[in-house]
């Protein structure tokens, strides 16, 4: 192990270790988490950034898939799009890439709202979006099976895409069938975004996937793990006619499992920021408050279905703080260049057990 190797190890960990922090204290993101580090062979923020820092080239076109609907009132959820807002500047920033957002027709009116707050342009012109600079392009798609192959036809007319990176996106089962954390039927409501996610493995474009249950698109790369430890996701056991349990059918390559998605896509731009050697790819508290507020403002919901603002049950001041955390440990590790320190760490040995880990959780993911 070098030393640039044992550094992105330890920052990744500590990414790692923010977003499946468990103020709830029930355990899930941990169980997840168990199952993803497992399929990663690595800490899985940076397993993923460091793909999407050898894939990435100026110009690429990136899908990024987003967006839940939510009982009772069928508003939208603000985990998934606050991350996608923040993931397409970051992406614009650290590689020059061309961002297409892609959500359903609710989420329109918030991230319209929100790209001034991130300094981007946004247009619903694809064609503009590929060809401006600071500007991503936004996607409404289809909740009509029937619509699905005419829209990927649509969005592929534009050029391949180097890259999908789908978080907090609904998926259906193997029965096709979409449901909540709880078990209950959604298909009506949500996005038949997995026929662009097939659309895409198809190409030979590498699949990125953000999940914090198991009912998103791509966390059927760890089903089994999932189906044996997480509520509603085996067969049978959802609250629906269907049968076939919450657990989404679709396999990313490469997974992020945390308490929250956003947060896990927070890791996500973190670890690029630590690999690019550029902080400011990294959002910071400020811009974290302002987007969210402004996606409450927009008509988004928290999962507990309130209008304030808030992810998945928790406010402002704790999002501000997990943001905060991961920018000012990812800057330190940035500036931190003790080469000594690294070195004799490194001679004891310990972190050289850690890649037999590696390859042993590489061996029984296989």
């Amino acid at each position: 192990m070098t030393r640039e190797e044992l550094a992105e190890w330890n920052v990744g960990t500590n990414l790692d270790q923010l977003m499946n922090l468990d103020p709830r204290g029930y355990g899930v993101c941990r169980i997840l988490y168990e199952g993803a580090r497992a399929f990663a062979g690595e800490p899985v923020s940076m397993h993923s950034a460091k793909a999407l820092t050898r894939l990435l080239v100026p110009g690429d076109i990136v899908y990024i898939m987003t967006g839940f609907i939510l009982r009772p009132h069928k508003c939208p959820e603000t985990d998934g799009i606050v991350g996608a807002i923040l993931l397409a500047r970051a992406l614009i920033r650290a590689f020059d890439v061309k961002p297409i957002l892609i959500c359903p027709e609710e989420n329109m009116v918030a991230v319209k709202n929100c790209a001034p707050l991130v300094g981007m342009h946004l247009y619903e012109d694809l064609s503009l979006a590929l060809e401006l600079p600071e500007a991503f392009g936004i996607f409404s798609f289809t909740k009509n099976s029937d619509e699905v192959k005419e829209q990927v036809h649509k969005l592929f007319s534009y050029g391949k895409p180097r890259a999908l990176i789908s978080t907090e996106a609904p998926g259906a089962n193997e029965k096709g069938e979409y449901h909540n954390a709880t078990g209950l039927n959604m298909t009506e409501l949500e996005a038949k975004m997995d026929g662009l996610f097939d659309a895409a493995l198809e190409k030979g474009i590498p699949t990125f996937a953000v999940g914090d249950l198991g009912n998103e698109i791509g966390m059927g790369a760890i089903g089994s793990h999932i189906t044996r430890y997480i509520p509603y996701a085996g067969k049978g056991k959802c609250n629906c006619e269907c049968k076939g349990g919450i657990l989404a059918r679709t396999s990313a390559d490469y997974l992020i499992t945390a308490t929250v998605s956003d947060w896990g896509v927070y890791a996500l731009i973190s670890a690029i920021a630590y690999l690019k050697k550029d902080i400011g790819i990294m959002h910071d508290a400020d811009m974290e408050e302002r987007v969210l507020r402004e996606c409450a403002r927009s008509g988004m919901v928290d999962m507990t279905g309130s209008l304030l603002p808030g992810i998945d049950g928790f406010d402002v001041a704790m999002n501000c703080h997990i943001v905060t955390m991961m920018r000012e440990t990812t800057a330190y590790a940035i500036e931190y260049n003790v080469q000594k320190w690294f070195e004799v760490t490194l001679e004891k040995g310990f972190f050289q057990e850690c890649e037999q880990e590696v390859a042993e959780w590489k061996k029984s993911a296989s």
